[in-house]
């Protein structure tokens, strides 16, 4: 999705206690560190930091950034329905929206990619790792980055000795995004093959 595009704007937003902030540091992180690109993170907290509105604006580039603020986000990673509401008319209309399924309805038509991070977190047994399924769905996805400089990221940025444990979060992610391409792929095939 983002191999074709010199500049992609991303814009992550949940509510305090998800780890929002740091879900968008490690894609910026895997970026600038992994794949050399350059890369800003600007976040933003809502009056209580734990449960309240958060938000972290990435924007990855393969030029120097001029300006590090987004209006109008390539791609909105939603994970609370609250953050949706406020931010979901903002993104390109070609843009991509990926949610998680279970805290997030959507109401407009726009083509969304779901998952239920936060149900397979809490099935790892860690819900704070959501943040981390996310990222792992994310990348898939986007292409954003690279699945390596992703995971060298979240490694480089949780907690000594939870690295094992976010690393299994990620891929869980990760599958979980391809397989729902490859899903779209066949679904695609199908149509076309109908019409012939």
């Amino acid at each position: 999705m983002s191999d074709n595009k010199e500049k992609q704007e991303i814009i992550v937003t949940g509510f305090g206690g998800q780890g929002i902030i740091l879900a968008g540091r490690i894609i910026g992180m895997a970026a600038a560190l992994r794949d050399d690109k350059e890369s800003t993170l600007v976040q933003s907290y809502g009056p209580e930091s734990r449960g309240g509105a958060c938000c972290a604006q990435v924007v990855i580039s393969d030029n120097i950034i001029q300006y590090p603020y987004i209006s109008t986000p390539d791609i909105l990673v939603c994970m609370s329905h609250s953050a949706y509401e406020k931010y979901y008319q903002s993104l390109k209309p070609e843009g991509f929206l990926l949610t998680d399924k279970d805290l997030v309805t959507p109401t407009d038509e726009r083509p969304c990619f779901s998952i239920p991070a936060t149900r397979m977190a809490e099935e790892l047994g860690r819900k704070m790792m959501a943040n981390i399924i996310m990222v792992g769905f994310t990348t898939a996805i986007t292409r954003l980055v690279t699945k390596d400089a992703a995971l060298f990221a979240v490694t480089s940025s949780v907690p000594k000795g939870t690295e094992e444990m976010n690393t299994k979060a990620f891929n869980r992610g990760f599958d979980y995004g391809l397989s729902k391409l490859k899903g779209l792929e066949q679904l695609a095939s199908g149509r076309t093959g109908a019409g012939k």
